[in-house]
């Protein structure tokens, strides 16, 4: 059963945005958006509830803050979007669920909604579809620009602070993307794992294991953490020959 969810902002870029990001989700479902907060006011009102309802703040002739007191009921969760950090403390007096500070990735996206439900009954974790096999991010080693990433190209992905390095089969790219961000991702395919705090990597990559340390395709070298040993070398001896020598 998928997550109900209506959109309200009077910036139609900011819904074509939040609306691509809720079709690239499996278990998310777009009831109805809105531009002019006074119809979301009138149609909510006399329609069913959501699970989920996205809504600016400040937008024309009623605010989002506003516009809350009025249909919070009609709703599980409530989640402001907004580009106005000033409001953080007024919107969580309106019983906000997770406000999201314009502009936010599609990983924070994903992630906001994963916390809010880690574990709905008879639902699988939200998952991307799986037919989508990339994602897009901005390269710092190409001016900035946004570089398509297929997941299959992946080898590792590095945390470097407020920063990550993805190696890919072909190229480095260097990303302003924190390592939780890009995980959520990442981790809802059986393909990665994470070997160290600051490494995700593709297990079909790796090269060779010598003791703690994995050596991967592209020679990059990632010494396991301890808290990922057991995980790594449960999937290490899955995938060794077994053979009655000793």
């Amino acid at each position: 059963m998928k997550l109900t969810c209506i959109v309200i902002d009077d910036d139609i870029h900011a819904v074509n945005g939040i609306v691509s990001y809720i079709n690239s989700l499996a278990n998310v479902q777009l009831i109805k958006s809105y531009t002019d907060p006074l119809r979301a006011l009138n149609e909510i009102t006399a329609g069913d509830a959501v699970d989920i309802i996205f809504m600016d703040v400040d937008m024309p002739l009623i605010s989002g803050l506003e516009l809350a007191k009025v249909i919070r009921h009609k709703t599980d969760k409530l989640i402001f979007t907004t580009s106005h950090s000033k409001y953080a403390y007024e919107a969580f007096e309106m019983y906000a669920s997770a406000y999201l500070l314009k502009p936010y990735t599609f990983a924070r996206f994903a992630e906001t909604i994963n916390m809010l439900y880690p574990k709905r009954p008879a639902t699988p974790q939200i998952n991307l579809k799986q037919e989508d096999d990339y994602f897009f991010v901005r390269n710092k080693n190409d001016n900035n620009n946004l570089i398509k990433v297929r997941y299959p190209d992946i080898v590792a992905v590095e945390s470097l602070q407020n920063y990550v390095r993805i190696f890919t089969l072909t190229e480095t790219i260097v990303a302003y993307i924190a390592l939780s961000e890009i995980k959520v991702i990442l981790l809802n395919y059986p393909n990665f794992a994470q070997a160290h705090r600051s490494f995700i990597i593709a297990k079909n990559y790796i090269e060779k294991v010598e003791g703690h340390t994995l050596k991967m395709i592209n020679n990059l070298t990632i010494n396991i953490g301890s808290s990922y040993r057991d995980s790594i070398q449960d999937y290490i001896r899955e995938k060794t020959i077994k053979t009655n020598r000793s």
